[in-house]
């Protein structure tokens, strides 16, 4: 692990902004012929991938085809698929697996559901010999996985490549605070060319130069009270490119994962749709099952039509639950393919083998983000932004599970490239101006801050959630500006801190889901309203651009 005293005017040739799989996967892709920096506001396994269970979804069947893996992903999208980003990405889906496979990430294979041990020289697993599960929306077996803990496999792995490699650097402790543009002579628009970093350890605010910056900062989650996400989902990259220009898209679109555990003790840890994909049932208090009611596809329908079953079923009810069964398959079953599942829910004293699981919907994905290109270019040049944080048209109105992964490194991939094409063309911005806060003082009233980050999310959670209406949302929206009001004050008076720049971010980004929520006058997808519960005939995507 590369550490600093001191950031200030240090120049890299690529600064990197997350570490999660999008931003690891880059900087290996481009480390051989740049200088590269990766930043983590936390420990670098706080990320989302860490704690994905899951898996990646690829076309490795014979009985599947690209065109069935394409076709699945529109129809989950509800016609905002962007067709021929989705076409790109599941083509490419073959040579994103075999490129982790070649790094050694221990996929779980057909002869055993134990992954394999990390490459340690040895020759990589055929492809071929990779075991296949199915997910909600999937109409044939293409997920990827090693056992339940598929983001943790590829993250370590990764991560170890990452930290091996002499020409990355990997910084935790480095909150972004904005970025930098300036004008370039001969250029009509302004360039990226780095950012103001806040050094947690030094609590001060320092200049990185670059002569590109990568937003793979992940999504904004931590907007609503109850999540999936780890702490650090607080929307960085978005409200960094918004405050810079760029356009953002589709923000309404906020995907509740169906089956996150309830119980006290329990924070959000997310139970896998690999649980229903091998036969669990969801269930009431009673026994009884209910998504047959809802949907023909039943516990494998996709995952907005799984959540808005479950959060009528429990208003309906008045109950605080419901319940994931699959007590019927053979205990040694359920222990070789979800043991992280089945340790996690004995520590609640559940034994899955013999139990049902409590469940609730939790926010899980932001469908939405920055506005780019199949290369992760976004508006501003020399600005790319990949993963959860961008925007690319392959999700739609509904992500289809296990594409994420898979987006992260087909459009990593592409931005590496670009990059490659375009560095030696490119030159260190010459003076930046250093952070200036001879204005601010040191806090005196921290609680302001706590305060407003519970009540923004128990606003966004309430008004803003999986069932919406005008009359929320522009509830919302009136809460929402005075939030913001009062933390832009705040903001502009006090030294900053990591907690002060996550809420500054979150505010803002909830703003603009808030707005794209208000502009869309139908019910699709993950945005389900009562007052126009039918779909349009016309399918848009909602972009904002900032005024």
């Amino acid at each position: 692990m590369a550490t600093s005293p001191s950031l200030d005017n240090t120049e890299f040739d690529i600064l990197i902004i997350g570490s999660g799989a999008a931003g690891l996967t880059l900087a290996l892709r481009t480390a051989d012929f740049a200088s590269v920096v990766v930043l983590s506001k936390g420990d670098l396994n706080q990320g989302a991938t860490f704690y994905a269970q899951g898996g990646i979804a690829a076309v490795l069947d014979a009985e599947d085809s690209i065109e069935s893996h394409v076709a699945d992903t529109l129809t989950a999208g509800v016609g905002l698929c962007h067709p021929e980003v989705v076409k790109h990405i599941v083509s490419n889906s073959v040579e994103a697996v075999a490129w982790l496979v070649e790094q050694g990430v221990p996929f779980t294979a057909n002869s055993s559901p134990t992954p394999q041990s990390p490459a340690t020289g040895n020759e990589p697993m055929e492809l071929s010999s990779l075991h296949l599960t199915q997910e909600g929306g999937h109409s044939h077996r293409r997920i990827i996985h090693a056992t339940d803990a598929t983001g943790k496999a590829v993250f370590e792995t990764l991560q170890q490549r990452a930290q091996a490699h002499s020409g990355i650097n990997l910084l935790e402790g480095c909150t972004a605070v904005d970025l930098v543009t300036q004008a370039r002579q001969g250029r009509s628009e302004s360039v990226c060319v780095g950012a103001y970093v806040l050094n947690q350890k030094s609590g001060k605010v320092e200049l990185i130069k670059s002569k590109f910056v990568v937003l793979a900062t992940g999504g904004a989650s931590k907007a609503y009270l109850y999540t999936t996400n780890p702490d650090g989902a607080s929307g960085d990259g978005i409200a960094m490119a918004w405050r810079a220009g760029c356009r953002v898209a589709n923000l309404e679109f906020n995907q509740f994962h169906p089956t996150c555990l309830f119980h006290p003790h329990a924070k959000s840890f997310l139970i896998t749709e690999a649980l229903r994909g091998e036969g669990a049932t969801l269930e009431l208090p009673d026994g009884s099952r209910f998504m047959p009611g809802f949907d023909r596809r039943e516990e494998l329908a996709p995952r907005d039509i799984v959540a808005r079953a479950i959060d009528y079923e429990m208003k309906r009810l008045g109950c605080d639950c419901v319940y994931l069964n699959i007590s019927h398959q053979p205990a040694a079953f359920i222990q070789e393919h979800f043991p992280t599942i089945y340790t996690r829910c004995l520590t609640f004293g559940i034994d899955i083998t013999r139990e049902r699981i409590p469940i609730v919907p939790a926010a899980h994905y932001t469908c939405g983000g920055i506005v780019v290109n199949i290369s992760g270019e976004t508006d501003i040049p020399n600005l790319y932004a990949i993963g959860e944080t961008s925007f690319t048209g392959l999700h739609g109105a509904h992500r289809m599970a296990s594409n994420s992964l898979l987006e992260c490194f087909v459009v990593a991939f592409g931005a590496a490239k670009h990059i490659k094409n375009k560095i030696d063309d490119t030159e260190f911005a010459a003076t930046i101006a250093p952070w200036d806060e001879s204005r601010v003082t040191d806090s005196d009233d921290e609680i302001l801050v706590s305060h407003n980050w519970d009540e923004l999310r128990r606003c966004m959670w309430d008004f803003v959630g999986i069932v919406r209406t005008n009359k929320r949302l522009q509830r919302a929206e009136r809460r929402i500006e005075l939030l913001s009001q009062e933390i832009q004050d705040y903001y502009i008076k006090h030294r900053v801190t990591n907690d002060l720049l996550e809420l500054r971010n979150l505010v803002l980004v909830s703003e603009l889901i808030i707005t794209s929520a208000l502009q869309r006058k139908e019910s699709r997808g993950l945005h389900f309203t009562l007052d126009y519960p039918e779909l349009d005939a016309a399918a848009r995507d909602t972009v904002l651009t900032p005024g």
